[in-house]
């Protein structure tokens, strides 16, 4: 398992057996859990919000064109210490702009796939006697693009830093992770703080379920110029706000290996779509 065990105790495999749990999920679930030293974890998701036209706002507004937002995720782990993990995240963008919901319009409908904003990080834990309690650090290239026609962006036109503190226990058959930061951004997008947490556990020999909540706040600190394609899409615009929440499920084909599934939606937000998020993954451990 991905965490050093310096005592063959029951509390201490029930632990491990967490701890391959907490890799399992979506890499936006911050962990407070490292890796060992040495091993490998490895996710491929996909990630759809199909066909949508309305954007939470103040007030509410609609997108010019439906809009279908795919994503392809690799994610990764690594284990540089027993105390000290590292991050990468690399996505790929696959978005489609389709038929028009308003009477006039100023972009064409089209698709781009192009990868969005590459992530790494590392991860050091620095306290574990019941409480797990860790620091991150990431930051996101501003590798994403812009197709002007229709209005398209694959990720931020910025870099991304984003520091956070994680904490988490886990129990016999469950466990409780949070987390608490924030992204700050270039090239004029606004900063944000972030905070959030999850607690799952195991319902059957092989199934885990989790529900999570996520909430992200603009500080509206700054105001990016975007151009007006970009605006009416929506698409990785500045002061975008959430609080999400949803459900994650589980299934473990052996300890190595297994997959996942969940759907997040929102109860406020602020240019983000309004229509829930579904992930699929298969991950493995090396």
């Amino acid at each position: 398992m991905q965490l050093t065990i310096y005592k063959k105790s029951k509390p201490m495999k029930n632990l491990t057996k967490l701890s391959f749990l907490l890799f399992s999920i979506s890499f936006l679930a911050q962990s407070p859990w490292t890796k060992e030293k040495g091993s490998f974890y490895t996710q491929l998701s996909f990630t759809t919000i199909a066909n949508y036209d309305a954007l939470f706002g103040d007030p509410d507004y609609s997108t010019e064109r439906k809009i279908t937002d795919n994503t392809f995720q690799l994610y990764g782990e690594y284990g540089f210490s027993d105390k000290t993990t590292l991050i990468v995240n690399l996505p790929l963008k696959l978005i489609k702009t389709n038929e028009l919901v308003s009477s006039e319009s100023i972009t064409t409908n089209g698709s781009k796939t192009s990868l969005g904003n590459i992530e790494v990080g590392v991860k050091h834990n620095f306290y574990k006697k019941g409480w797990i309690l860790s620091g991150q650090f990431s930051v996101e290239a501003n590798t994403g693009s812009f197709d002007n026609a229709t209005g398209i962006r694959t990720g931020y036109d910025a870099w991304s830093f984003t520091p956070l503190f994680l904490a988490g226990r886990s129990f016999k058959k469950a466990y409780l992770q949070t987390f608490i930061g924030g992204t700050f951004r270039t090239n004029d997008y606004s900063s944000n703080f972030k905070i959030g947490g999850e607690y799952g556990g195991k319902i059957t020999k092989r199934i885990w379920l989790i529900g999570f909540i996520d909430i992200v706040k603009s500080f509206k600190n700054d105001d990016v110029v975007l151009p007006s394609t970009n605006l009416v899409t929506g698409l990785y615009s500045n002061d975008q706000e959430y609080g999400s929440f949803g459900a994650k499920a589980i299934y473990e084909f052996n300890d190595n290996f297994g997959l996942n599934a969940g759907f997040g939606g929102a109860f406020f937000g602020n240019n983000v779509a309004q229509q829930a998020a579904l992930t699929f993954g298969l991950y493995h451990k090396f």
